[in-house]
């Protein structure tokens, strides 16, 4: 008699193409996906039970709280189904990964070895400590995505215990061989590596993260099995079901920099041939109390599908009803690694790239200054700018942001915010903060 089918609910309120992947699979191993979407889900409790609409045997945990307005509000939602219905990826644990101190905590409690870091919540207490990591180091807030909100510093660089609204922490800079800088993405779903990938920096920078420019190569079938059992060490202590777990090897072998509970997939299936996505399927389906077919799930994770899942309602919202509202120019917050400044910004959205003024960014400390792009197109490779980390505070919402550095000395502002930081707004031409 076959199983009945079940329903995985994927709990993302955003466009992304990882939850399409997830959902398109439950679909291809015979199952009905749902997309828990914020316009979609209710919660009720009457008659002393629970509702959710809709409804759903298990739901997969995709929620972004790196990059959510209101993180806390984010996981009481999720945690109010999880008393209720499976989840994959409990709220408490993703809450508990997105907080890199809390989640190093976490790892060093269970014998998972980390680089040498410290968090001081007063500036003097971080200057007293800093000699101890060396001539350079790293420093970070404690959330962050996409290696948004980190630094490779010298020690005679002036820092402060936050950078904008967050508190930031100096972490050893673990040194490795070669010409670029590397590190390991492994992939960990259900207490296996289902993929790997060694991470390589783009030119002039120190981060190897895909969404910066770094290049991928697969390390699946090379992964000696201490480092694959660290991976699945490091997810297991932070108590999450799936993640990528980001490790380093330097002079005394590997140690964990991170596990990210919604790691992107596209940089690994293009390093691998490999999609977490049928894995993560199967782990939600198996949570429910079904099976799925393994050989099925073999040939899944061969293809990644991140259209649009059959039978998901598109959303249709205009952009006035949904988007938030900036003027042609607007009253910004930004901040460097040592200072924050109020600034009149112009909002130009045929810019793709944010736009700082070389006499702020030295104002704010912004950087350390890195090697960019003037462009996007292939002839703009050949005209190398500046580039450095600020983080900008705009109609409530606060994103780290590469910016390329030029003295507007000149000019009437001396922040132009592009598409990087605009792409969730809407420009009233009209508008203008005076």
């Amino acid at each position: 008699m076959a199983e009945a089918p079940v329903r995985v609910g994927v709990l993302s309120f955003h466009d992304s193409k990882e939850s399409k992947a997830i959902l398109n699979a439950v679909d291809a191993l015979g199952h009905d996906p749902v997309w828990l979407r914020e316009d979609d889900v209710l919660l009720r409790f009457a008659d002393g039970g629970f509702v959710l609409e809709p409804d759903v045997d298990v739901v997969v945990n995709r929620l972004l709280l790196s990059s959510t307005k209101q993180p806390a509000e984010a996981v009481g939602f999720a945690n109010a189904i999880a008393r209720f219905r499976p989840v994959v990826n409990h709220p408490d644990a993703a809450a508990l990964a997105t907080h890199k101190i809390a989640s190093a905590a976490a790892m060093v409690a269970e014998g998972v070895p980390i680089p040498e870091t410290a968090l001081a919540l007063g500036t003097r207490t971080l200057d007293r400590i800093r000699p101890a990591f060396g001539e350079e180091h790293v420093y970070k807030t404690t959330v962050g995505t996409h290696g948004g909100g980190a630094w490779k510093v010298h020690r005679d660089d002036f820092i402060t215990g936050t950078v904008g609204t967050r508190r930031a922490f100096l972490q050893e800079l673990v040194q490795t061989n070669g010409d670029r800088a590397r590190d390991l993405r492994a992939y960990v779903v259900d207490g296996r590596v289902v993929g790997a990938m060694y991470r390589y920096a783009a030119d002039g920078d120190w981060r190897t993260n895909v969404a910066r420019g770094g290049s991928v190569e697969d390390a699946t079938d090379s992964l000696p099995a201490d480092v694959s059992d660290l991976a699945v060490d490091a997810t297991a202590a932070v108590g999450l079901d799936c993640a990528g777990a980001d490790l380093i090897e330097g002079p005394d072998g590997w140690v964990v920099l991170e596990v990210n509970p919604t790691a992107g997939f596209r940089g690994l299936f293009r390093a691998t041939g490999r999609s977490p996505a049928p894995d993560i399927a199967r782990l939600a389906l198996e949570r429910a109390g079904a099976t799925a077919d393994e050989e099925l799930v073999e040939t899944l994770r061969t293809t990644l599908d991140d259209s649009m899942p059959a039978g998901v309602r598109r959303r249709v919202a205009s952009i006035e009803e949904e988007a938030p509202t900036v003027g042609r120019t607007e009253r910004v917050v930004v901040s460097g690694t040592t200072d924050t400044r109020a600034v009149i910004a112009l909002c130009d959205p045929t810019s793709a790239r944010t736009v700082v003024d070389l006499q702020l960014a030295a104002a704010l400390g912004a950087g350390p200054i890195q090697a960019g792009h003037a462009g996007e197109t292939a002839a703009d490779l050949d005209r190398p700018r500046p580039v450095v980390d600020v983080v900008v505070g705009i109609a409530g919402t606060e994103q780290t942001v590469d910016a390329f550095v030029t003295d507007r000395t000149d000019e009437s502002y001396p922040l132009v915010l592009g598409r990087d930081v605009l792409g969730d707004f809407k420009i009233d031409v009209d508008s203008r903060y005076e």
